[in-house]
């Protein structure tokens, strides 16, 4: 696995060519966050002033401050989607392109052991890589100021209600780790029978003159259909997982919830809030929510970045061709010549996060000086094995 600090300093080389227009996202992002802390206030001035005093009029241009407001969030948003798809586009074409230039450098034997589906599902980890920069970093600043500018108005509005609310997302965030382990396990998993599906596919469709003529279109046909149904199987182990975690998520925050309705509605019988303070509180909660999901999102994504980067990485540290040929010829010259070769118990898999391998307990003995084949059917390990 590739060190965090590793990741990071991986990330910001290709982040820190847009400082200008990062910054610009978060003076947004900020101004935004300041935009929507208004509203609770605004709601508790309806309640308290407005119809507490019958003063329609007073309604009326609480409603015209909140129409405008929202109009300001509105265009704010309009001009970060822009600046987000020129930035977004950039880094995804920085990063296939440098990602390219390392592949058209790799010896010829490389390309031997990598099926077409799985370097096109490292493709797909770049795109991983580019929208955890331009979306899911940008989600967390504004997650975290929103969190902290609202948990200070909650804390300030009711003491009790904001502790009860951070023990609740506290248990949320904590039930959601817990199984993040097992996320990656599936990850990888479907990262494997996902290229599996690509390269039966391509192969499927761009040999079908071949296949025609062999009159092997049924065994092609039940190839697919078997890599469909591991396909499936990883599916809906991860349908699984991921129900588990919901079921303890909507318990968690549902509870939460009950509880915080609960205190306010206390508080409001016992006079130590106003019913507009209560509505406010509601608003404050549900505005809390938002950035509570949007932090564990962000931890989703940097467990899946980091697994992409991992994979990425596997290509990135291959030796280069006029290296491999150096040290191959090296190796020729000093150790093959007048040997015979033994293998015994060989296991070998090019992912070490792979469910199985791609040679398993292999026994072998090839005399010096003989001419030996290697027989098997295909992706049976022959190439690998070479």
């Amino acid at each position: 696995a590739v060190p965090t600090q590793s990741r990071v300093k991986f990330l910001w080389s290709y982040l820190k060519k847009y400082k200008r227009f990062f910054t610009q996202l978060i003076l947004g992002l900020l101004l935004g966050s300041l935009l929507q802390l208004v509203f609770p206030f605004l709601t508790q001035a309806i309640v308290d002033t407005g119809i507490g005093g019958k003063d329609i009029g007073f309604v009326w241009l609480v409603l015209l401050a909140e129409m405008m407001l929202l109009f300001s969030r509105t265009a704010i948003e309009f001009i970060r989607s822009k600046i987000l798809l020129h930035i977004s586009t950039r880094i995804n074409i920085s990063l296939i392109s440098d990602f390219f230039i390392k592949l058209m450098k790799l010896p010829m034997k490389f390309f031997d052991t990598k099926l077409m589906g799985d370097l096109l599902q490292r493709i797909e980890d770049h795109r991983r890589v580019e929208q955890f920069l331009t979306s899911s970093s940008l989600n967390l600043l504004f997650s975290f100021f929103t969190f902290l500018v609202f948990g200070v108005v909650l804390a300030v509005y009711n003491l009790g209600i904001f502790l009860v609310f951070l023990l609740g997302t506290s248990l949320y965030a904590g039930w959601i780790i817990l199984f993040l382990k097992k996320r990656r396990q599936l990850d990888y998993k479907y990262f494997e029978q996902a290229g599996r599906n690509r390269n039966v596919t391509y192969q499927l469709l761009g040999g079908m003159q071949e296949i025609k003529l062999q009159g092997c279109e049924q065994h092609k046909r039940w190839e697919w259909e078997d890599v469909q149904a591991d396909l499936f199987k990883v599916n809906l182990q991860s349908l699984n997982l991921q129900q588990v975690q919901q079921a303890g998520s909507i318990t968690i925050n549902e509870v939460k919830n009950i509880l915080i309705t609960v205190l306010a509605a206390t508080a409001v019988i016992h006079g130590n809030m106003t019913l507009g303070m209560m509505l406010a509180v509601q608003y404050i909660i549900g505005q809390l929510n938002s950035p509570v999901e949007q932090l564990i999102q962000f931890i989703y994504s940097w467990q899946d970045v980091s697994i992409s980067l991992d994979r990425m990485n596997e290509i990135h540290t291959e030796t280069n061709e006029e290296n491999a040929d150096r040290t191959q010829n090296a190796y020729t010259d000093e150790t093959a010549e007048g040997h015979s070769l033994t293998i015994k118990d060989l296991s070998f898999k090019y992912d070490i996060y792979s469910p199985k391998d791609i040679l398993s307990d292999i026994n072998l003995y090839i005399p010096n000086g003989k001419v030996t084949a290697i027989v098997g059917a295909s992706g049976s390990g022959k190439t690998t094995l070479v």
